[in-house]
């Protein structure tokens, strides 16, 4: 399957560049869409552009706007936005390398693939990515997406390179802002130590086949029960733990009760390393 890329242009280390392109490593994903019917017809719905004084206008003949006041808006079309270049527009420019475990998690954003765009540029782009390989450091560069400068983490994976879009700081909220109204108070150390037994039973290794949409499925079956007439079935309603009654659930989940079950148990003394290794590292590794 032939996939289309994002971005094209150029990726530069120094004095050293070579044209690439930048494609999405994941999927939109799900299977399952919806349209908005008229339940009076059964008809699907049309969304009509339209202008509250003149009636439906064509979508090709619109521009856009920049509100500066209540219904006052600058005008700017599609060429005067081309139009406006930074080198960031069409060249990666690896500005600096760093330690993955100095990026916190929070700023990680979407994932990219970059490739060498042509026969000619793969060898400049070996160099470049084995370089980088060596250093087994993060490479940080600017990239124009969507008509925003965002920044990008590069790293060698396999042949290629993977590029996460990160997060600028004005994105990424305080976490004191929602956390601050938490108590200061600790929990029982006995319920922590209960509660990391149960932790150290449920560890295993990373298996993403494992995982699926199981809110997906279910919307199938609602389909497929809907299609021969019979009535969806409801999933009940979690019920919380009182406080009374949270060292009786600790200590019953602990003794296999509970829904989450081990497959691989690891010893203590493998588990921790993981544990902080995990808190410094972004989600996902190379390959």
């Amino acid at each position: 399957m032939a996939y289309r890329p994002t971005w094209q242009g150029h990726l530069k280390l120094s004095l050293v560049t070579c044209p690439v392109a930048m494609y999405t490593a994941t999927n939109s994903g799900g299977d399952v869409h919806f349209n908005l019917i008229n339940p009076d017809t059964g008809n699907r719905i049309k969304m009509v552009t339209t202008d509250p004084e003149t009636g439906p206008v064509e979508r090709s003949s619109l521009v856009k706007g920049y509100a500066v006041a209540k219904d006052e808006y600058i005008l700017v079309t599609d060429e005067e936005i081309k139009a406006v270049k930074l080198e960031s527009t069409r060249t990666i420019d690896i500005e600096r390398f760093v330690p993955e475990s100095e990026i916190d998690r929070i700023y990680w954003d979407n994932p990219y693939f970059l490739a060498p765009n042509g026969k000619l540029a793969e060898e400049a782009f070996g160099v470049i990515r084995e370089a980088m390989r060596s250093e087994g450091q993060i490479a940080l560069g600017r990239v124009v997406l969507s008509t925003r400068e965002r920044l990008l983490a590069l790293e060698p994976r396999g042949k290629g390179i993977l590029a996460y879009s990160l997060r600028t700081r004005g994105e990424v909220r305080d976490a004191d802002d929602i956390f601050a109204a938490i108590s200061d108070t600790p929990p029982e150390p006995a319920m922590i130590d209960i509660a990391r037994r149960i932790i150290e039973q449920q560890a295993g290794a990373f298996e993403p086949d494992q995982f699926v949409d199981r809110y997906e499925e279910a919307l199938k079956a609602l389909i497929a029960a809907k299609q021969t007439g019979r009535k969806p079935t409801r999933a009940a309603e979690p019920k919380d733990t009182a406080n009374d009654d949270l060292m009786a659930a600790l200590r019953a989940s602990l003794q296999g009760q509970g829904a989450g079950k081990t497959r691989s148990a690891r010893p203590r003394a493998a588990a921790r390393p993981a544990a902080t290794k995990a808190a410094r590292a972004p989600a996902r590794r190379r390959a």
